[in-house]
Order: C-alpha cells, then sequence, then structure tokens
C-alpha cells in the first residue's frame, strides 16, 4: 500500500449539494483535486464517499493527513 501524497498545504473549498456525494481523492494523485480522476489505480488507496448534508461550503483536506476525513481540520499547518 502506497502512502497518499500532499496535494497542497491548504484546504480546497467547494460549494456542494444536499444529498449530492462526492469522492475525495484519499491518495493525493488527482489531478482533479480534492476529487478523485482514478489516479489510485495499484497505490492500494481508495477515495472516500462524501454526501453532503446540506447545501454551503465545506474545506476537503488537499494535505491527505486530515483525522476528519475527507474535511480539513487544520493539519495542514503543522506540516
Amino acid at each position: 500500500m502506497s502512502e497518499a501524497v500532499i496535494a497542497q498545504k491548504s484546504p480546497i473549498p467547494v460549494e456542494v449539494k444536499a444529498g449530492k456525494s462526492y469522492f475525495w481523492c484519499y491518495c493525493g494523485r488527482s489531478a482533479k483535486q480534492p476529487f478523485c480522476d482514478g489516479s489510485h489505480k495499484d497505490t492500494g488507496l481508495s477515495p472516500v464517499k462524501y454526501t453532503a448534508e446540506r447545501d454551503g461550503r465545506v474545506f476537503f483536506c488537499a494535505c491527505k493527513q486530515t483525522g476528519k476525513v475527507p474535511l480539513c481540520d487544520g493539519t495542514h499547518s503543522g506540516l
């Protein structure tokens, strides 16, 4: 199993729609950050499904080190 790659050291804000599912890139290799584009193939890592509870802005983790997967918890500040 590969380790996740840090895509960037700041969260990515995204406007989400209630009830819609999003697939967060966990491997850090996707060119469509913060979402999966299939780049995780052969890494042993898989995308994480996130379903929005309400319309609004959420901050997806881009450092891939969050303890609140897939949302940012500020871990990037210590990297």
